[in-house]
């Protein structure tokens, strides 16, 4: 390569006007827009979803998108066992994550994983644990109720 293809650009070439005669670069007449109709003219702007006026696929099958309204809100929230650790109580049901901001208050659900070390004594209410979270919590004197 020659330093010559290596120096960066210094000038900008504008882009072609449009319908704006023969001088122009970019044909006369009809200026690559074809003969007539909507977008043959200047500030033609059709949307992606029009169909030439015919009713709209989105309108024609309304349950296709709006079958997910009546699923869950949110997901089950995951619990590890660093989250058990920072808090100051030792019962964890879902009333005192959602206090101690654990986890989010449109959470429903949630269930403690076996995910890091555990390293107090805690007493799970209502809430479920996975098998070995649960030979964690017990092995540590722990109870799940």
């Amino acid at each position: 390569m020659s330093l010559l293809q290596k120096l960066a650009k210094t000038t900008t070439r504008s882009q072609k006007r449009v319908g704006r005669g023969y001088g122009s670069g970019k044909g006369g007449h009809t200026a690559s827009r074809g003969q007539k109709g909507q977008t043959s003219r200047g500030g033609s702007k059709i949307p992606v979803w029009f169909e030439g006026g015919q009713l709209p696929g989105v309108k024609k099958y309304p349950m296709l998108r709006g079958k997910g309204r009546f699923g869950v809100v949110r997901p089950t929230a995951e619990i590890t066992f660093r989250d058990l650790n920072k808090l100051p109580v030792s019962e964890v049901t879902m009333e005192t994550l959602k206090l101690h901001k654990v986890i989010e208050k449109g959470f429903k659900k949630a269930k403690i994983i076996h995910t890091g070390t555990l390293t107090k004594k805690v007493t799970v209410k209502g809430i479920p644990v996975s098998a070995k979270a649960l030979e964690a919590i017990q092995k540590l004197g722990g109870s799940v109720e």
